[in-house]
């Protein structure tokens, strides 16, 4: 029975416990097929709704697929592996460009907001009882949606972006239906929705968003939510434009019942305009972070979206943690309300290194994508040996595969950390890396 693996267990949490041990171990391998339900319950001599609920237990927590007829397999990438230990670290000497962090230059100082929040804390105390959403937070947050053509709906706060995407999935999807998501797309993402049970059904994109024939064709095929990024898209760097928004909204209004969520996370370092897609569904939220803009340790962002999402949300969050810290929310709406970043600034700054580290690699040669944010997508014809080249001549890169689903191989640089001196550098070491080689200047 699988090869050399046995399945042991009598109860449905012993079997379900046996079966991820041997994925975790490797024992069992991606896409193996595990035993008809009734032939595994004669094999461990039990009630075959046992083995039902040990199946049920495994694809809730995505490691296991359910496809018709052709049975139970290990699901492709089970959620027990993460893609984040695709990643590359760059030992001493090597410069790391992989890590998808902001420019820490770039970051506002938070003393004096911390202090303000310290003070107004010290003089009103948030006890148990009180609101979860700070009220000058929720005033801003609104004003700046309105400003963007977001339609109006309720605010909550959460920690982060991510955590934001699993509360809203959670409050209106069951184990077993499918997301569409971009591909390639935010790697964490795609860790959370099989480790919800969910199914991901990849949509590409092009500099413009999400291609509309694509998500059409995930649409037809039963998706019941899909997830857009509005802008700064990672790792491509997409920024969904008027046409291309007027395109999905179109198609959006077809699929009134389709859960969507979109992702502003790069508000405040990116200067396009957001062209959102929201209120064309019946059920729809848009997320806002401030880990690009005012720090990853902040953990907070706000989310807007239809009453019934929003009160779903709200009130799961309420029997969890009960509510982000207000410390952190008035940190914040200092934050916003001082201007501590020009976001022109911040914007034009990473626009200037990623333009130039693109014409430098175009110069070469080298094809690569980044319409907006911090990142610059380059497709490469083999991934494991341009992320190893490049490696060895000083540059860590991270690996397309923590991105990606179908979409061909490449490479992810984030600009964050490279000054003017560095571009050619790394440009000359991609082109060599990708078999393309450093472009030759004729006296």
């Amino acid at each position: 029975m699988l090869g050399e693996y046995r399945i042991e267990g009598r109860r449905a949490s012993e079997i379900a416990a046996s079966v991820e041990r041997a994925v975790g171990a490797g024992e069992l391998q991606p896409g193996e097929v595990l035993p008809p339900l009734r032939e595994l319950a004669v094999y461990l001599e039990v009630n075959p709704n046992t083995v039902a609920a040990a199946y049920r237990t495994l694809r809730d927590r995505g490691v296991i697929e359910t496809a018709g007829r052709r049975g139970s397999r290990v699901r492709p990438r089970p959620a027990s592996t993460s893609r984040e230990a695709l990643r590359v670290e760059a030992p001493p000497g090597v410069r790391d460009t992989s890590d998808g962090n902001p420019d820490p230059a770039l970051l506002p100082p938070l003393e004096r907001a911390l202090a303000e929040a310290a003070a107004r804390s010290a003089r009103r105390p948030v006890l148990y009882g009180a609101p979860a959403v700070d009220d000058d937070l929720a005033a801003l947050a609104r004003s700046a949606f309105a400003a963007d053509g977001v339609p109006d709906g309720p605010v909550v706060v959460t920690s982060g972006s991510l955590d934001a995407i699993e509360r809203v999935l959670a409050a209106h999807l069951r184990p077993g239906d499918t997301v569409a998501v971009e591909d390639p797309g935010w790697g964490s993402l795609l860790d959370l929705i099989p480790a919800l049970g969910l199914r991901a059904a990849p949509v590409g994109l092009d500099d413009e968003g999400p291609l509309p024939e694509q998500l059409a064709r995930a649409l037809q095929d039963g998706a019941r939510a899909v997830v857009v990024t509005d802008r700064a898209q990672n790792p491509t760097g997409a920024a969904v434009t008027r046409a291309r928004a007027t395109e999905l909204r179109t198609l959006l209004a077809e699929h009134p019942g389709v859960l969507l969520i979109e992702d502003d996370h790069g508000h405040g370092i990116v200067d396009l305009p957001l062209h959102p897609l929201a209120g064309v569904t019946d059920h729809w939220v848009l997320v806002r972070s401030t880990a690009k803009a005012y720090g990853p340790d902040l953990r907070l962002a706000v989310l807007t979206g239809d009453t019934v999402s929003v009160d779903r949300v709200g009130g799961r969050q309420r029997l969890g943690p009960g509510w982000v810290s207000h410390l952190l929310q008035d940190t914040v709406a200092h934050l916003w309300r001082t201007s501590a970043i020009e976001p022109t600034v911040v914007a034009g700054e990473y626009d200037r290194r990623r333009g130039a580290l693109i014409r430098a690699l175009a110069e070469r040669g080298v094809t690569a994508r980044g319409r907006s944010g911090m990142n610059v997508w380059v497709p490469v014809p083999d991934e494991t040996g341009a992320v190893a080249r490049l490696l060895h001549a000083g540059w860590a890169v991270a690996p397309g595969a923590r991105f990606r689903m179908h979409s061909p191989p490449a490479v992810r640089i984030t600009v964050s950390p490279l000054s003017d001196d560095d571009i050619e550098p790394v440009a000359d070491a991609v082109a060599s890396a990708t078999g393309v080689g450093a472009a030759r200047r004729y006296e």
